[in-house]
């Protein structure tokens, strides 16, 4: 069985992934780790987290934090974020620049490629640093 909190893919299989797929599954990541950091932090009541949540996942808050962690990534960490940055969208939000938005998928693309290699600890440190005040 597929124990999907603990994954591991090798790189030949991790390459071959679409970077929209790398996107759509480091959303969720993305997603999980603040909607952690909001619980274990306070920063919301209860009947606010969504609202908060939604103030920390939405592309510009997205794309704003991801230069806190720009000058950090490794030269293959880059390259992740720039095929998922580079990634024609199909809409953008009405809330996000195109920027904005490719940027946040590009950050999307590296967490999901991150969290597929089982790199728990480097999306901690990532997330540490941008979710500093």
């Amino acid at each position: 069985m597929t124990d999907y909190f603990h994954l591991n893919i090798d790189r030949d299989r991790l390459l071959s992934l679409s970077t929209l797929g790398l996107a759509h599954l480091g959303d969720g990541v993305y997603e999980l780790m603040v909607r952690s950091w909001l619980v274990l932090h306070g920063k919301a009541r209860a009947r606010d987290l969504h609202k908060a949540t939604v103030q920390y996942v939405a592309a510009p808050a997205q794309a704003e934090r991801f230069e806190k962690i720009r000058p950090l990534l490794s030269e293959e960490e880059g390259d992740v974020f720039r095929r998922g940055r580079n990634t024609v969208p199909h809409s953008v939000p009405k809330a996000a620049s195109r920027a904005q938005y490719q940027t946040a998928t590009g950050l999307e693309a590296l967490f999901g490629w991150l969290y597929l290699q089982g790199q728990t600890e480097r999306l901690n440190e990532l997330f540490a640093v941008m979710m500093e005040e």
